[in-house]
């Protein structure tokens, strides 16, 4: 019996997720007074989930994982599962992991619990605590499968240092052909992604035009943020569909989240909800934004936020 978690990486550098499913899936194993094994993917270093808990992680390196791919990707889970006899699988509840845990959970005949935000309250029954009605409440979920896959909501839990001294092994697949050809894969270097982001600046058709844009992007790089914007913009075409949040685009759970002209329309805050603190700029008092928001400045954004960077900078500068 053993607790198995996904450390998820990407270009070979773990995710923070992958810190925050290692942290949480340790406390898991003390719980069920077991151990946590976590699975890497053509990862360069593995040692640093020892820090977070890990007392054995095994490493997949094909090529043929270089692009990811649910099925092949839960593939190798579940074979990892298997041989691991896991009876808690924690994958986060990323984009890929939402993907992902139902296909392993299908295929281990597993309950899947997703969205998790806390420690199981009970072994027995096991019960977790679950984001519902798009981040709107809780729900108290058991799981009475014997193998439980839980998805763990991203910056629920957090990561927490927890070093032990480690093993590793390595795990040899058999990919099967997936039938998906990727031709082409663009990917933006050097720039925090939404993902990982724990500061994200998001705009929307308030800014008026994409040659508005600079300040947002200037403010992202002062924060150390990604950016982000509302459906609207992207469909217009004035930024990249990759940064669409909201329910219908990327859900976005980071420490700090700054919308910049956005009215705050339902699918819109259904996606972003799980911030932790939430800043608005806006000149309708009225927008519905103002009604999820930790703290609102009502004002025109081309003035609020020239004024913003320069205190900022003027921060950091001292």
């Amino acid at each position: 019996m053993s607790v198995l978690v996904f450390a998820d990486s990407s270009e070979g550098k773990f995710k923070k997720s992958a810190l925050e499913v290692v942290s949480y899936g340790k406390k898991v194993a003390e719980q069920l007074n077991t151990n946590v094994v976590a699975l890497t993917i053509n990862t360069t270093d593995a040692s640093e989930l020892y820090t977070y808990g890990a007392e054995k992680v095994i490493s997949v390196t094909n090529d043929a994982l270089n692009t990811f791919n649910a099925k092949q990707y839960a593939a190798v889970i579940i074979e990892a599962a298997k041989i691991q006899s896991a009876t808690v699988v924690v994958i986060d509840s990323s984009t890929d992991g939402m993907y992902l845990a139902p296909i392993v959970a299908a295929k281990l005949d597993a309950g899947y619990a997703s969205n998790t935000v806390a420690l199981p309250s009970s072994t027995s029954p096991f019960t977790v605590k679950r984001k519902a009605f798009s981040n709107k409440a809780f729900s108290n979920t058991v799981i009475t499968s014997e193998i439980k896959v839980i998805g763990l909501a991203k910056n629920s839990y957090g990561f927490h240092e927890n070093a032990v001294a480690g093993v590793s092994e390595t795990l040899d697949v058999t990919v099967a052909e997936s039938g998906v050809v990727s031709e082409k894969i663009d990917k933006i270097s050097d720039k925090v992604t939404i993902a990982d982001a724990d500061i994200v600046v998001s705009a929307g058709r308030g800014l008026k035009g994409p040659e508005n844009w600079g300040m947002i992007e200037e403010l992202a790089d002062v924060l150390g943020a990604a950016t982000a914007c509302s459906k609207p913009v992207s469909d217009l075409g004035w930024r990249p569909h990759g940064e669409h949040v909201g329910q219908t685009g990327k859900p976005v759970a980071s420490n700090l989240y700054i919308a910049i002209g956005i009215s705050g329309a339902i699918q819109h805050l259904a996606g972003v909800n799980a911030s932790k603190v939430k800043v608005v700029i806006n000149t309708d008092p009225e927008a519905p934004f103002f009604k999820a928001a930790d703290y609102g400045i009502v004002g025109d954004a081309f003035e609020v936020v020239p004024k913003l960077i320069e205190k900022l900078k003027a921060f950091k500068a001292s």
